[in-house]
């Protein structure tokens, strides 16, 4: 009986560590996914204002 309750123990103690494990990198890759987010949030709006700019451009040159 207590070596079963080792076991256990053993097996809980593997599972406890491998949940917290998975918990800091859940962190982890949510804190990456919003920096990647911003970044393309950032290089979507510089594409926006590059297009608008070649649009003008493009209106400037005479037919």
């Amino acid at each position: 009986m207590m070596e079963e309750l080792d076991t256990l123990e053993a097996k809980l103690a593997q599972l406890l560590e491998r949940y917290l494990a998975l918990r800091s990198e859940n962190l982890r890759l949510r804190q990456q996914v919003i920096g990647l987010e911003n970044t393309n949030k950032a290089l979507s709006d510089r594409v926006a204002e590059a297009r608008d700019r070649m649009e003008s451009l493009f209106n400037k040159i005479p037919d």
